[in-house]
């Protein structure tokens, strides 16, 4: 899924003016550089964040453990790495380690390309295999091809990410509603708001969240193969099989009943979030990246979260990978950083911060709301139900999907429109692979 991300003032001119000064060529790939004297690593997480937080600490731990070891941290925007990862990593100036987003279109996509280490070794001999469950492993593991879930480790995350629903707690109890454990339940929650004349759904057409609630409504249809078939290109999917029409259908459904804005197509992420932390809306479906922030803005009503009611798959994934370019000039020292990301102390660290780490002792989490969103992500973790995002199968996909469920917003496309629309971008990529 994409998500943007604040980039830095002056950032990209920034990296064009080093890019300029550095030959494309160099790198040895086979020294590991146990004896650099210096690590180079970028992530573009901001410093009061869960992850930002966490990794400050594994910094710190890392100079403890390196004395004489110079750690060059720089921060960089989503998009600014997002946008020039194969002019960087293919340069001089690629960084020793640095966060990438997962998926086949980017980290796939560089390690098809021969940008990335592959660090299969490390993972096995360090552990870190142990420490992630299979849903964990899919996005870490790239083929030949760059399509995830199989083959070698070109990353490894050290933290999680899953949709989930926030209510607002005061409004349930005014009109003295139980958080639902069914489907059934939850229509009957969202009927009694309408009853009521209050709107349901806080929700952003305009980006991420729409599509995130047709793809939990269709994996309330599905099972781990249909997530294989779609998102591994296992076997061929049919958009007018049962779990991508009742996806389709029923997110029309409740535009239709008037549990989801009519005009919410328009409406941003962002504005979304703003909406639910003003009480404007009882419920918002999204994902854990909103935790923390609600849990700073969010003063004058009491919130919680439960799972999507019914299901055992969900939208989510690892979080984004620590990858180590091939032309990294440190590369023992690299895979240093991570073992110490992955370390009790900084997990824990991760976890009370607000994040969802992938390896702490939960006894070791103090904050109950903490606890309950990472005992959750464990939950659906350990029991392989994670199935990452819908936007993930095809280059583009994120604005096809966007589209069509706007048009089931405003009622401009019918279902059955709306399913020809995204199949046509689907099998297109599978001919281009080839598959």
């Amino acid at each position: 899924m994409f998500r943007s991300r604040r980039g830095l003032a002056a950032g990209a001119l920034l990296l064009s003016a080093s890019l300029a000064l550095t030959a494309c060529g160099g790198g040895s790939g086979e020294d590991e550089g146990a004896d650099a004297k210096s690590l180079t690593l970028w992530h573009y997480e901001g410093p009061n964040s869960a992850m930002g937080i966490a990794w400050n600490k594994a910094i710190e731990l890392f100079k403890a453990s390196h004395p004489g070891v110079e750690v060059k941290f720089e921060e960089k925007g989503f998009e600014q790495i997002q946008q020039n990862a194969q002019m960087i990593l293919n340069s001089d100036s690629a960084p020793d380690i640095l966060e990438y987003n997962k998926g086949n279109a980017t980290a796939g996509l560089l390690s098809k390309q021969g940008l990335l280490t592959d660090l299969t070794e490390e993972v096995t001999s360090r552990g870190w295999d142990k420490k992630l469950s299979t849903s964990l492993q899919t996005t870490a593991k790239y083929d030949e091809d760059g399509v995830m879930g199989s083959g070698n480790f070109y990353g490894v995350p050290n933290y999680g990410e899953y949709v989930m629903v926030y209510y607002n707690k005061a409004l349930f109890d005014k009109y003295k509603l139980a958080v639902p454990t069914t489907l059934d339940e939850f229509t009957t929650v969202m009927d009694t708001f309408v009853q009521n004349k209050v709107t349901p759904l806080a929700v952003g057409g305009a980006e991420y969240p729409a599509q995130q609630i047709f793809y939990e409504l269709a994996l309330s249809k599905a099972d781990r193969a249909f997530v294989d078939d779609y998102q591994l290109y296992k076997n061929k999917v049919d958009f007018k099989g049962p779990q991508l029409t009742y996806g389709a259908q029923t997110f029309a459904d409740w535009v239709a009943k008037g549990y989801i804005p009519k005009d919410s197509s328009g409406i941003k992420a962002e504005d979304m979030g703003v909406s639910f932390t003003q009480g404007k809306f009882p419920i918002l479906i999204s994902g854990s990246w909103w935790y923390g922030r609600f849990a700073d803005e969010i003063k004058d009503f009491e919130w919680g979260t439960f799972l999507f009611p019914g299901n055992t798959l969900h939208p989510g994934s690892s979080g984004n990978l620590w990858v180590v370019p091939e032309k990294s000039k440190a590369k023992a020292l690299a895979y240093d950083f991570i073992d110490i990301t992955m370390q009790p102390e900084v997990q824990a660290l991760l976890g009370n911060s607000g994040g969802v780490p992938v390896a702490a002792d939960v006894s070791q989490i103090t904050d109950p709301k903490n606890k309950e969103l990472i005992e959750n992500f464990n939950k659906i973790s350990t029991s392989d139900g994670l199935a990452f995002y819908p936007d993930w199968p095809a280059p583009g996909y994120y604005d096809v999907l966007v589209a069509g469920m706007q048009g089931l917003i405003s009622g401009s496309k019918t279902p059955d429109a709306v399913l020809d629309e995204i199949a046509g971008p689907y099998n297109e990529n599978l001919a281009d692979l080839g598959k």
